[in-house]
């Protein structure tokens, strides 16, 4: 489990990921040895993933952004896999969520305009293998956005 210098590490890092491992030490109260030795057990026990760049897709022309709900025909004992892994090979598919319930599968898609995805839409996600319903949700606004967890 996690205790009060781990979190404190941890806060800082989501709160600043690119600082330099010097300023995070001095942040977090600890030597910069101490602060490698823990980031190892945090990175060890799967706390600690990695530390990513964050790339605004609207700066790079990608005005568009939509959920896609799908259900899957399940008559197929590998809908789910197969599914999923044409998924993966559209570059334009930015996340694959799956639930149990009514909706299978969850795409957030992006596209640099309405054309685009209509394009998209029709030549890539439709055709993609298994889809017995798909519902399209258009984000008009990001009200909350926020990777920092409460620690």
């Amino acid at each position: 489990m996690l205790d009060d210098t781990d979190r404190r590490i941890l806060r800082h890092m989501m709160a600043e990921p690119d600082m330099a491992g010097g300023a995070l030490a001095d942040r977090a109260g600890v030597t910069a040895s101490t602060l490698a030795r823990r980031l190892e057990r945090l990175r060890s026990a799967g706390i600690l993933k990695g530390v990513r760049g964050v790339i605004d897709w609207r700066a790079l022309g990608y005005e568009v952004e939509v959920s896609l709900r799908v259900t899957l025909d399940k008559t197929q004992s590998r809908a789910f896999d197969e599914f999923i892994a044409a998924a993966r090979e559209v570059p334009e598919v930015l996340e694959i969520q799956t639930f149990l319930g009514q909706v299978d599968v969850r795409l957030a898609v992006i596209a640099r305009d309405m054309g685009h995805y209509q394009q998209l839409y029709r030549e890539r996600l439709l055709t993609l293998p298994h889809i017995a319903d798909i519902e399209a949700l258009m984000h008009v606004a990001r009200v909350k956005e926020q990777e920092a967890l409460p620690l």
